[in-house]
């Protein structure tokens, strides 16, 4: 049976091309070898065409972050302080972080870094995840930057906007303006993905831009995990690094206070289109059928 099975796998090379490795592969051996491609790999980054790709998206993302600090100061947005399931909301006022939510992960030094352990992960600086996708992408993000975003998605402050007092015309101008901005940065987010590795973890959300993932548990030891718990990496789209934080919304129809029994009734917008809608932007047409304009 053995000689059997190894005869289809060198049959299949022969026909493919391709190298298929037994299942009782020593991966302890091919690790080094999938490590040593992994930094022959980095050679080829980054990608020249990218790069004005990978600096569009750390533009688009500045003018974004100051579009919603000014549109927020204009159009009131509440968020829920509690978390638990089956109680009624307790609304307080809703900041930069409720309507761009922040994703963070791990600053490395380069595509080819070794993984980073449990013990290593203060070591290592964490900065929005884009920014270091566009960073390894090859785009002018500066230190200060960098910095800047870091302290901005933890404190939940609004970026450094003076607001104005603005007509509805400048209102509207402005709601434009961070809608194409929001669309800027998602389109070239999807770009750059299709090229630069990045993963999530299928158990807690955690980002890793990066080739390899990391083994550093960043809430603690979570109940499936134990103390040699790993992450579980899969493929992470822009909806991850770029979360649309779905809202619900209130059409002229529906009452003025919605009830959790007309969750399958409402219309809900990500909470950048809810934004730009109120303040007097077009919403593209994509969004119309979360958003049930005909009812």
């Amino acid at each position: 049976m053995a000689l059997k099975q190894k005869g289809w796998y060198q049959l299949l090379e022969s026909f493919s091309g391709c190298q298929f490795y037994s299942p009782r592969m020593n991966w302890d051996e091919l690790r080094p070898l999938i490590m040593e491609r992994i930094k022959h790999r980095a050679k080829d980054y980054p990608v020249r065409a990218l790069i004005p790709v990978a600096n569009d998206v750390v533009k688009a993302r500045a003018l974004l972050i100051e579009g919603i600090s000014t549109l927020i100061k204009f159009i009131p947005i509440k968020a829920c302080k509690r978390r638990a399931k089956n109680q009624d909301h307790t609304w307080i006022d809703g900041t930069l972080n409720d309507i761009l939510v922040p994703v963070e992960t791990f600053h490395l030094q380069g595509v080819s870094q070794d993984v980073i352990k449990h013990d290593q992960k203060f070591d290592f600086e964490r900065f929005p995840a884009v920014l270091e996708l566009c960073r390894q992408a090859g785009a002018n993000v500066y230190d200060e930057c960098l910095y800047k975003s870091s302290s901005t998605s933890d404190n939940g402050k609004n970026y450094s906007v003076i607001a104005e007092s603005l007509s509805q015309p400048k209102l509207t101008s402005m709601a434009k303006l961070t809608l194409e901005a929001w669309e800027r940065l998602r389109a070239g987010v999807q770009k750059l993905l299709l090229v630069y590795p990045a993963k999530v973890c299928k158990r807690c959300s955690e980002v890793h831009v990066g080739p390899s993932g990391h083994k550093a548990q960043i809430y603690g030891v979570l109940k499936y995990e134990g103390r040699q718990g790993t992450h579980l990496w899969k493929k992470a789209k822009v909806d991850y690094l770029v979360p649309p934080n779905v809202v619900w919304r209130q059409r002229p129809q529906d009452p003025l206070l919605l009830l959790d029994n007309g969750r399958d009734f409402y219309g809900c917008a990500p909470a950048v289109i809810e934004l730009c809608l109120q303040a007097g932007a077009t919403i593209p047409v994509k969004y119309f059928y979360m958003m049930k304009i005909q009812g």
